[in-house]
């Protein structure tokens, strides 16, 4: 995968700890940065998909009924929408 370089300015308290954090996992202070984005993009999509799930849980019967009476099928909300 290609690389872009970003430049990115922190106050030195953050640029220490950077440097500490990644020397202790033993990798680079740029990977440091990598892994944190990845991680936090990775935590953004679970909880999109945590949210989502909860909100089609919480509006299953609405979502049922609508699309149960679409389709003209006698399926009762709670069922699955079959």
């Amino acid at each position: 995968m290609a690389k872009t370089q970003l430049n990115v300015r922190v106050d030195e308290d953050t640029a220490r700890a950077a440097r500490e954090r990644a020397l202790a996992r033993g990798m680079s202070v740029n990977r440091y940065i990598e892994e944190l984005v990845r991680q936090d993009a990775g935590e953004t999509g679970r909880t999109f998909v945590e949210a989502a799930a909860d909100f089609m849980k919480q509006y299953e019967s609405v979502f049922c009924e609508e699309f149960t009476q679409a389709r003209g099928t006698g399926t009762a909300p709670g069922d699955g929408c079959r």
